[in-house]
Protein backbone atom coordinates (compact mmCIF):
# COMPACT_ATOMS: atom_id res chain seq x y z
CA UNK A 1 0.00 0.00 0.00
CA UNK A 2 1.05 3.84 -0.59
CA UNK A 3 3.29 4.78 2.10
CA UNK A 4 5.69 1.78 2.86
CA UNK A 5 8.95 1.61 1.05
CA UNK A 6 9.95 -1.08 -1.53
CA UNK A 7 13.54 -1.32 -0.42
CA UNK A 8 15.62 -1.60 2.88
CA UNK A 9 18.94 0.30 2.84
CA UNK A 10 21.82 -2.20 2.33
CA UNK A 11 19.88 -5.21 2.37
CA UNK A 12 19.11 -7.01 -0.67
CA UNK A 13 15.12 -8.72 -0.59
CA UNK A 14 15.02 -12.09 -2.35
CA UNK A 15 11.77 -13.73 -1.03
CA UNK A 16 13.08 -17.14 -2.61
CA UNK A 17 14.79 -17.28 0.97
CA UNK A 18 11.56 -17.31 2.56
CA UNK A 19 9.67 -20.14 0.36
CA UNK A 20 10.36 -22.82 3.18
CA UNK A 21 8.72 -20.75 5.51
CA UNK A 22 6.44 -19.02 3.31
CA UNK A 23 5.04 -21.85 2.17
CA UNK A 24 4.16 -23.00 5.94
CA UNK A 25 3.40 -19.97 7.95
CA UNK A 26 1.52 -17.67 5.74
CA UNK A 27 -1.36 -19.23 4.24
CA UNK A 28 -2.86 -15.68 3.38
CA UNK A 29 -6.16 -14.21 4.45
CA UNK A 30 -8.69 -15.61 6.76
CA UNK A 31 -12.06 -16.94 5.88
CA UNK A 32 -14.23 -13.75 6.14
CA UNK A 33 -11.79 -12.06 3.24
CA UNK A 34 -12.71 -15.03 0.81
CA UNK A 35 -16.65 -14.51 2.21
CA UNK A 36 -16.31 -11.17 0.39
CA UNK A 37 -14.71 -11.69 -2.78
CA UNK A 38 -17.69 -14.57 -3.07
CA UNK A 39 -20.32 -11.93 -2.73
CA UNK A 40 -18.64 -9.57 -4.83
CA UNK A 41 -17.98 -12.87 -7.84
CA UNK A 42 -14.31 -12.16 -8.05
CA UNK A 43 -12.52 -15.28 -8.54
CA UNK A 44 -14.84 -17.77 -9.14
CA UNK A 45 -16.24 -21.09 -11.63
CA UNK A 46 -15.14 -19.91 -15.34
CA UNK A 47 -13.63 -16.62 -14.76
CA UNK A 48 -9.56 -16.27 -16.18
CA UNK A 49 -7.91 -14.94 -13.32
CA UNK A 50 -4.10 -13.57 -13.67
CA UNK A 51 -2.35 -13.63 -9.98
CA UNK A 52 0.38 -10.76 -9.74
CA UNK A 53 3.55 -11.34 -7.67
CA UNK A 54 1.29 -14.71 -6.37
CA UNK A 55 4.44 -15.43 -4.31
CA UNK A 56 3.45 -19.53 -2.91
CA UNK A 57 0.11 -19.23 -4.93
CA UNK A 58 -2.11 -18.50 -1.91
CA UNK A 59 -4.41 -16.55 -4.21
CA UNK A 60 -4.16 -18.26 -7.17
CA UNK A 61 -4.98 -21.98 -5.62
CA UNK A 62 -8.05 -20.44 -3.94
CA UNK A 63 -9.48 -19.54 -6.97
CA UNK A 64 -8.31 -22.53 -8.39
CA UNK A 65 -10.52 -24.29 -5.92
CA UNK A 66 -13.87 -21.98 -7.01
CA UNK A 67 -13.15 -23.40 -10.17
CA UNK A 68 -11.19 -20.51 -11.50
CA UNK A 69 -9.03 -20.62 -14.88
CA UNK A 70 -5.43 -19.35 -12.94
CA UNK A 71 -2.43 -17.90 -13.75
CA UNK A 72 0.41 -16.72 -11.32
CA UNK A 73 3.37 -15.07 -12.02
CA UNK A 74 6.18 -14.29 -9.58
CA UNK A 75 9.78 -13.01 -10.36
CA UNK A 76 11.34 -15.08 -7.49
CA UNK A 77 11.92 -18.97 -8.85
CA UNK A 78 11.85 -20.45 -5.25
CA UNK A 79 8.06 -18.73 -4.51
CA UNK A 80 7.13 -20.41 -7.70
CA UNK A 81 8.35 -23.45 -7.43
CA UNK A 82 6.65 -23.84 -4.26
CA UNK A 83 3.90 -22.90 -5.21
CA UNK A 84 3.64 -25.38 -8.03
CA UNK A 85 4.19 -27.78 -5.45
CA UNK A 86 1.44 -27.01 -3.09
CA UNK A 87 -0.81 -26.65 -6.39
CA UNK A 88 -0.01 -30.46 -7.13
CA UNK A 89 -0.39 -31.59 -3.65
CA UNK A 90 -3.77 -30.04 -3.58
CA UNK A 91 -4.78 -31.19 -7.45
CA UNK A 92 -5.37 -28.28 -8.98
CA UNK A 93 -4.67 -26.76 -11.98
CA UNK A 94 -3.18 -23.48 -11.82
CA UNK A 95 -0.41 -21.91 -14.77
CA UNK A 96 2.68 -20.45 -13.23
CA UNK A 97 5.68 -18.75 -14.28
CA UNK A 98 8.72 -16.67 -13.13
CA UNK A 99 8.31 -13.37 -14.63
CA UNK A 100 7.82 -9.58 -13.77
CA UNK A 101 4.35 -8.08 -13.49
CA UNK A 102 5.65 -5.60 -15.37
CA UNK A 103 6.41 -7.57 -18.39
CA UNK A 104 4.14 -10.62 -18.24
CA UNK A 105 4.25 -11.94 -21.98
CA UNK A 106 0.62 -13.29 -21.54
CA UNK A 107 -1.91 -12.59 -24.61
CA UNK A 108 -3.88 -8.88 -24.57
CA UNK A 109 -7.31 -9.14 -23.26
CA UNK A 110 -7.25 -12.50 -21.63
CA UNK A 111 -8.23 -12.14 -17.81
CA UNK A 112 -11.64 -11.29 -16.38
CA UNK A 113 -9.71 -10.63 -13.37
CA UNK A 114 -6.26 -9.31 -12.23
CA UNK A 115 -5.24 -9.46 -8.41
CA UNK A 116 -2.11 -8.54 -6.51
CA UNK A 117 -1.87 -9.29 -2.57
CA UNK A 118 0.47 -7.83 -0.63
CA UNK A 119 2.93 -7.01 -3.33
CA UNK A 120 1.66 -3.82 -5.67
CA UNK A 121 4.26 -1.78 -3.61
CA UNK A 122 7.26 -3.86 -5.55
CA UNK A 123 6.27 -2.82 -9.16
CA UNK A 124 7.46 -0.22 -11.20
CA UNK A 125 3.65 1.33 -11.71
CA UNK A 126 3.95 2.92 -14.38
CA UNK A 127 4.80 -0.17 -16.47
CA UNK A 128 2.52 -2.62 -14.41
CA UNK A 129 -0.52 -0.10 -15.04
CA UNK A 130 0.09 -0.26 -18.77
CA UNK A 131 0.12 -3.81 -18.65
CA UNK A 132 -2.79 -4.03 -16.57
CA UNK A 133 -4.74 -2.34 -19.45
CA UNK A 134 -3.54 -4.85 -22.18
CA UNK A 135 -4.29 -7.62 -20.42
CA UNK A 136 -7.69 -7.38 -19.03
CA UNK A 137 -11.00 -7.47 -20.79
CA UNK A 138 -13.44 -5.20 -21.71
CA UNK A 139 -15.46 -5.29 -18.14
CA UNK A 140 -12.96 -6.50 -15.99
CA UNK A 141 -11.86 -6.48 -12.58
CA UNK A 142 -8.54 -5.05 -10.56
CA UNK A 143 -8.29 -6.50 -6.95
CA UNK A 144 -5.01 -5.51 -4.33
CA UNK A 145 -5.28 -6.37 -1.27
CA UNK A 146 -3.72 -6.52 1.88
CA UNK A 147 -3.24 -8.03 5.27
CA UNK A 148 -1.03 -6.41 7.79
CA UNK A 149 -0.45 -6.53 11.61
CA UNK A 150 -1.28 -3.87 13.58
CA UNK A 151 1.98 -2.53 15.91
CA UNK A 152 0.32 0.33 17.52
CA UNK A 153 -2.64 -1.51 18.60
CA UNK A 154 -1.37 -4.96 19.13
CA UNK A 155 1.01 -5.90 22.15
CA UNK A 156 2.54 -8.66 20.37
CA UNK A 157 3.05 -7.25 17.28
CA UNK A 158 4.79 -4.46 18.68
CA UNK A 159 7.30 -6.02 20.67
CA UNK A 160 8.13 -8.21 17.43
CA UNK A 161 8.61 -5.41 15.39
CA UNK A 162 11.11 -3.76 17.90
CA UNK A 163 12.99 -6.97 17.89
CA UNK A 164 12.79 -7.32 14.33
CA UNK A 165 14.58 -3.77 14.27
CA UNK A 166 17.25 -4.74 17.09
CA UNK A 167 18.36 -7.08 14.51
CA UNK A 168 17.76 -5.56 10.99
CA UNK A 169 17.87 -1.87 11.71
CA UNK A 170 17.34 -1.41 8.07
CA UNK A 171 13.94 -2.73 8.13
CA UNK A 172 11.47 0.06 6.69
CA UNK A 173 7.75 -1.74 6.28
CA UNK A 174 7.35 -1.38 10.13
CA UNK A 175 5.29 0.40 12.17
CA UNK A 176 2.14 0.77 9.57
CA UNK A 177 -0.24 3.07 11.42
CA UNK A 178 -3.45 1.30 9.74
CA UNK A 179 -4.68 4.16 7.49
CA UNK A 180 -6.02 3.17 4.50
CA UNK A 181 -6.26 5.58 1.88
CA UNK A 182 -10.10 6.03 -0.33
CA UNK A 183 -7.93 4.89 -3.42
CA UNK A 184 -4.54 4.12 -3.99
CA UNK A 185 -1.89 6.58 -5.80
CA UNK A 186 -0.99 4.34 -8.85
CA UNK A 187 -4.42 3.45 -9.95
CA UNK A 188 -5.49 7.67 -9.93
CA UNK A 189 -5.97 8.54 -13.91
CA UNK A 190 -6.59 5.28 -14.49
CA UNK A 191 -8.95 2.81 -12.25
CA UNK A 192 -11.77 3.62 -10.32
CA UNK A 193 -12.35 2.09 -7.11
CA UNK A 194 -16.02 -0.04 -7.33
CA UNK A 195 -15.77 -1.71 -3.68
CA UNK A 196 -13.35 -0.71 -0.88
CA UNK A 197 -13.18 -2.95 2.29
CA UNK A 198 -11.55 -2.66 5.71
CA UNK A 199 -11.90 -4.78 8.76
CA UNK A 200 -9.97 -6.08 11.43
CA UNK A 201 -9.68 -9.63 12.80
CA UNK A 202 -7.54 -11.06 15.64
CA UNK A 203 -5.73 -14.01 13.80
CA UNK A 204 -4.61 -16.60 16.14
CA UNK A 205 -1.06 -18.12 16.37
CA UNK A 206 1.10 -20.10 18.58
CA UNK A 207 4.47 -19.39 19.60
CA UNK A 208 5.80 -21.75 16.15
CA UNK A 209 3.30 -20.33 13.67
CA UNK A 210 4.09 -16.44 14.93
CA UNK A 211 7.82 -17.06 14.77
CA UNK A 212 7.33 -18.99 11.04
CA UNK A 213 5.24 -16.59 10.21
CA UNK A 214 7.93 -13.43 10.89
CA UNK A 215 10.60 -15.45 9.66
CA UNK A 216 8.64 -15.38 6.44
CA UNK A 217 8.80 -11.82 6.44
CA UNK A 218 10.59 -9.03 4.48
CA UNK A 219 12.59 -7.46 7.57
CA UNK A 220 13.63 -11.45 8.90
CA UNK A 221 13.81 -14.02 5.73
CA UNK A 222 13.94 -12.29 2.96
CA UNK A 223 16.91 -10.29 3.97
CA UNK A 224 18.96 -11.85 6.59
CA UNK A 225 21.67 -14.57 6.34
CA UNK A 226 20.41 -18.06 7.78
CA UNK A 227 23.14 -17.25 10.32
CA UNK A 228 21.21 -14.00 11.31
CA UNK A 229 17.83 -15.34 10.95
CA UNK A 230 18.49 -17.79 13.59
CA UNK A 231 19.82 -15.48 16.01
CA UNK A 232 16.75 -13.33 15.70
CA UNK A 233 14.32 -16.78 15.82
CA UNK A 234 15.79 -17.56 19.07
CA UNK A 235 15.11 -14.27 20.95
CA UNK A 236 11.81 -13.96 19.35
CA UNK A 237 11.19 -17.56 20.92
CA UNK A 238 12.37 -16.25 24.59
CA UNK A 239 10.37 -13.11 23.95
CA UNK A 240 7.14 -15.00 23.24
CA UNK A 241 7.52 -17.58 25.81
CA UNK A 242 8.39 -14.60 28.41
CA UNK A 243 5.54 -12.83 27.66
CA UNK A 244 2.35 -14.32 25.84
CA UNK A 245 3.05 -17.85 26.22
CA UNK A 246 2.17 -20.28 23.06
CA UNK A 247 -1.05 -19.30 22.13
CA UNK A 248 -2.62 -16.01 21.84
CA UNK A 249 -4.05 -13.37 18.76
CA UNK A 250 -2.56 -10.87 16.71
CA UNK A 251 -4.89 -8.03 15.85
CA UNK A 252 -4.73 -7.71 11.65
CA UNK A 253 -6.64 -5.23 9.37
CA UNK A 254 -7.89 -6.67 6.14
CA UNK A 255 -7.97 -4.60 3.18
CA UNK A 256 -9.53 -4.46 -0.33
CA UNK A 257 -9.65 -2.65 -3.34
CA UNK A 258 -11.44 -3.81 -6.53
CA UNK A 259 -11.11 -1.84 -9.66
CA UNK A 260 -12.62 -0.97 -12.99
CA UNK A 261 -11.12 0.63 -15.92
CA UNK A 262 -11.96 4.81 -16.28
Amino acid sequence: MDGFGAHDPGRTIDWSHTSDDYAVYRPGYPQSFYDRLDALSLGTDGQDVLDLGTGTGVLARHFATRGARVTGIDIADGQIEAARRLADEQGLDVTFHVRPAEQTELPNNAFDLITAAQCFLYFDHERVVTEIKRLLRAGGRVMTSYLGWLPRECPVAGATEKLVLEHNPAWTAGDWSGDVPAAENWSVGHFKVIERFVYDEALPFTNETWRGRIRACRGVGATMSPQEVAAFDADHNQLLRETVGDTFTVLHRVVGFVYEHN
